[in-house]
């Protein structure tokens, strides 16, 4: 029976998996994050059709089918390598805090600049392709007007807090994907925290906004302006629950067991 690694083996795993992340080269580095943007698609996709195919049956029920068919998606990001932001904040901040010589706040920049710009327009691009007619099944189009719209009617403080609770979420599969030895475990892991983002649901800012978007192009009456600010809102809820929840609170974990 394989032993769980100790906090301080996650940790070194994490850094050595963060260089990786840091030092890949433009090209990489905006293909991955194109890839992982269209890739989540998949998974709202997956999540409209449920609705649309088993609320009609079981109502408020569907949303948790919905659930089960978004973690497929975000399972085929996660076991394809490719980078997604927030899911890239406790990897290369393990490696900037194991070197000695530098915070490395300009890769760092980069990288998450890069990913979450990249992963927008990877993910838009796509969307606009599954928006044409006849790409979905009949009722999904409506499926996911509802579901944008039930996004930005919420209040901001509501928003704000499920943004810490996605933030925290994704950040923390970083951390679990390290402490795991196998692909299977790799895959169950993943797709758990799939199910527990749709289900909350939990924002974490690419999928949201793509989501809102989205429904946007089925018809939902929501402004740019609005979208812009539900963008703001979860990036910064997403920042507060990977990072300073998340992320810097293990770097405490390993830095105690240290002493």
């Amino acid at each position: 029976m394989s032993v769980a690694p100790d906090p301080a083996e996650i940790f070194d795993r994490a850094a050595s998996e963060g260089e990786r992340r840091l030092n890949q080269s433009w090209l990489e580095l905006v293909s991955t994050s194109f890839i992982a943007g269209f890739t989540i698609v998949f998974g709202l996709a997956a999540l409209g059709i449920a609705h649309a195919t088993l609320a009609p049956r079981i109502g408020a029920a569907s949303k948790l089918p919905g659930s089960l068919a978004f973690g497929i998606g975000l399972v085929m990001l996660v076991t394809g390598r490719t980078e997604l932001f927030n899911e890239n904040f406790f990897d290369p901040v393990a490696a900037a805090i194991e070197r000695d010589d530098s915070w490395l706040v300009g890769p760092l920049l980069r990288l998450w600049t890069v990913t979450f710009v990249v992963n927008l327009v990877g993910g838009a691009l796509f969307v606009f392709v599954l928006s044409i007619e006849g790409a979905l099944p009949p009722g999904t189009g409506e499926s996911l007007v509802s579901v944008a719209e039930d996004i930005v009617h919420r209040k901001t403080k509501g928003i704000f807090a499920d943004a810490i609770a996605g933030g925290a979420l994704v950040a923390l599969l970083s951390h679990l994907l390290e402490s795991v030895n196998s692909v299977g475990s790799r895959i169950a892991v993943t797709y758990m925290v799939g199910i527990l983002l749709a289900l909350g649901p939990f924002d974490h800012v690419i999928v949201t906004v793509l989501h809102v978007f989205f429904g946007m192009q089925f018809g939902a009456e929501i402004a740019i302006s609005t979208l812009g600010w539900i963008t703001a809102i979860v990036t910064a809820g997403n920042v507060v629950g990977g990072l300073g929840l998340v992320t810097f609170s293990h770097i405490a974990q390993v830095s105690g067991s240290s002493e």
